[in-house]
């Protein structure tokens, strides 16, 4: 017999836990629903969906690009962007803790067969000098360097921004070596908001460009890969390839759209919560340091290894639900579901908290 109090307790518990784990938990509002049950839908492999359309114009006049295209998920925007930068026996020069080398599955490996340059740099950044020293000479032992992949913000660098001047520089080297730039934008937003750098102006500097609709600006689903006319119609047959030739899916688009039009300034609120987190916790003795918050994400480094799994759980026994991150710290993410009462009931967790 199935235990039907069982099941709504687990529901219940589950669906009142506060969840930093990560922005990608975050759920349409109201009135993102609304506007994608109203959204006017096609076929997008026909290119006939008006929503879709609509995104994609919208976002590349936003980042002053000639064209974008709409995907299931930054992981396939990335690895089309690779495949059509880098033939196979090729090399990509990116940070060794960046999202397209850790977690997506092997794919510039199994989807292009390109090897990978990883780079060792501040908080999930390269430098110019990085860059500089690792793209190989014309030398037949050597992969050939056909691209340089930049992730802004950095995630395992806890929501790094990067520098705009150390970006510029190395565009500008790129340039010369003609090597495309790419960007992992993930998290770009959270960047925007905090810099001050015209958008325009960032988008300049890059070859491509991905950007993920479903963290911070919280779309329940999709992310764009923004480039030239040429590359962006170079990238809807690598899509089609990867299985992701979507029809009318308009209604999801719709909520892309909503979070562009909507959601971005209010990135700045997470990055609040975020700092008043981090403060929580520096002053807590279990933790020997928290890196210098900068954007939506606050990790903490533990004075005792051992103590991680332990933290997580007493932090999940009071509803309050955080990830592992790597041997010895826990990593949270604020986000539009997170409101100032969640920061302050997880602070008083925190400071419960003795070991």
């Amino acid at each position: 017999m199935i235990d039907c109090d069982f099941f709504i307790n687990e529901f219940t518990y589950t669906w009142n836990m506060i969840d930093f784990r990560s922005d990608t938990v975050t759920k349409p509002s109201k009135a993102m629903k609304e506007a994608m049950f109203a959204a006017p839908v096609g076929d997008d492999v026909f290119k006939e969906d008006p929503t879709i359309n609509k995104l994609e114009q919208y976002a590349a006049d936003l980042f002053g690009m000639e064209a974008s295209i709409f995907c299931a998920s930054g992981t396939q925007t990335n690895q089309i962007a690779i495949n059509i930068h880098v033939q196979p026996g090729g090399e990509v020069i990116t940070h060794e803790e960046s999202h397209i080398y850790k977690y997506e599955g092997g794919g510039i490996a199994k989807n292009t067969g390109a090897s990978v340059r990883l780079i060792r740099g501040n908080r999930g950044r390269m430098s110019l000098e990085d860059v500089q020293k690792w793209v190989n000479p014309d030398d037949i032992h050597l992969p050939v360097t056909q691209l340089v992949s930049l992730e802004d913000t950095s995630n395992r660098g806890g929501g790094a921004i990067y520098d705009f001047e150390e970006i510029k520089k190395i565009s500008t080297f790129c340039k010369q070596q003609n090597l495309p730039l790419h960007l992992d934008g993930a998290r770009l937003m959270n960047s925007m908001v905090e810099n001050d750098i015209e958008l325009k102006e960032y988008a300049s500097q890059f070859d491509s460009i991905s950007l993920c609709l479903s963290k911070g600006l919280g779309a329940p689903v999709g992310s764009l890969l923004l480039g030239t006319k040429d590359f962006v119609h170079s990238a809807r047959r690598v899509r089609k390839v990867l299985g992701g030739g979507m029809r009318q899916a308009g209604i999801i688009a719709a909520g892309g759209l909503y979070a562009l039009e909507n959601n971005i300034e209010r990135l700045k609120e997470d990055h609040q919560n975020a700092k008043l987190l981090e403060t929580a916790l520096n002053n807590c003795s279990w933790v020997s340091e928290v890196l210098e918050v900068q954007t939506n994400i606050v990790v903490a480094i533990l004075k005792e290894n051992s103590h991680r799994d332990l933290i997580v759980q007493k932090m999940l026994d009071a509803g309050i639900s955080v990830m592992a991150f790597g041997p010895g710290m826990i990593r949270f993410v604020t986000h539009l579901d997170i409101s100032q009462d969640d920061i302050s009931k997880t602070i008083q967790a925190i400071n419960k908290i003795e070991l």
